[in-house]
């Protein structure tokens, strides 16, 4: 029922916590302290695998599992209507820029000392991006009657500016930079950035640089009983999300409001 790349999100950080757990108080602090995220500039730069690898950890059961509740609730239907790769792209966008704008903050104020773990800077951009897709789908919560997903979101969201200077614990300038970054990477989304055409483009250029290793299988000999289809495109996965793209800008901004790139592909996308 869950898209491809939520699945896997999810399960690798129920993974990754079932491993810690089995590996118990000195292994898990061993992950923790060589995977866990530390704000310091020197570190960040030095070990740029803890932006992503952060992610991934969880202090405790209950971390892991409002983590996860929110990022399978939200997240499915975010990653519906935006497509996998762009919905990745944003995910571990906002992660990474929550936490580099912690590491800006720790450079000015000082700090970095404890490791910080968790998917709450992602999740909080996957929040934000929901709030702006649905603004006024109405969200339940236990103990408290339905709320709209903008004003749920923005109450969080004033929680953690709140109590942006107690000692709880919590990371929560990554969450505001993960929300700031939600919101900011929907925002270029919809101005025409492609970030699932990206991520494409990007995985065949490595394929490109990949050598066929041994030899090669001989083609088929050719059936004279198959029919040959010539001149026939079939749109491909990432044409399909493109022009699902600009068909919702349409629907959201009308025809004019489309670039002329986007005109281009959208006459040539139509012609096939």
């Amino acid at each position: 029922m869950m898209p491809p790349a939520l699945r896997y999100i999810i399960s690798i950080n129920v993974i990754v916590f079932i491993i810690m757990a089995v590996a118990g108080g000195t292994g898990a602090q061993w992950i923790t302290t060589s995977f866990g995220f530390y704000s310091d500039p020197l570190t960040t730069i030095t070990e740029p695998w803890r932006l992503v690898t952060y992610m991934f950890l969880h202090g405790s059961f209950f971390h892991l599992l409002f983590n996860m509740l929110w990022v399978w609730f939200l997240g499915k239907v975010v990653e519906d209507h935006l497509g996998s790769k762009n919905f990745l792209f944003i995910y571990f966008g906002s992660g990474i820029g929550g936490a580099l704008i912690n590491t800006v903050v720790t450079a000015v104020f000082g700090g970095g000392l404890i490791p910080t773990v968790g998917a709450s800077g992602a999740v909080f951009g996957i929040m934000v991006t929901f709030a702006m897709l649905f603004p006024t789908f109405k969200l339940m919560l236990i103990f408290l009657p339905p709320i709209e997903a903008r004003y749920l979101v923005a109450g969080l969201i004033a929680i953690d500016v709140l109590f942006i200077s107690s000692s709880d614990g919590i990371a929560r300038i990554v969450h505001l930079g993960g929300a700031f970054w939600g919101w900011a990477l929907l925002k270029l989304y919809y101005r025409g950035y492609n970030y699932d055409a990206w991520i494409s483009a990007l995985m065949e250029t490595f394929k490109r640089k990949e050598k066929p290793k041994g030899p090669t299988k001989k083609s088929k000999a050719y059936n004279p009983k198959m029919t040959v289809v010539e001149d026939a495109e079939i749109l491909d996965e990432q044409d399909q999300d493109e022009l699902d793209r600009i068909l919702e800008k349409i629907s959201k901004s009308g025809y004019s409001g489309l670039t002329d790139d986007e005109k281009k592909r959208l006459f040539d996308l139509s012609n096939r």
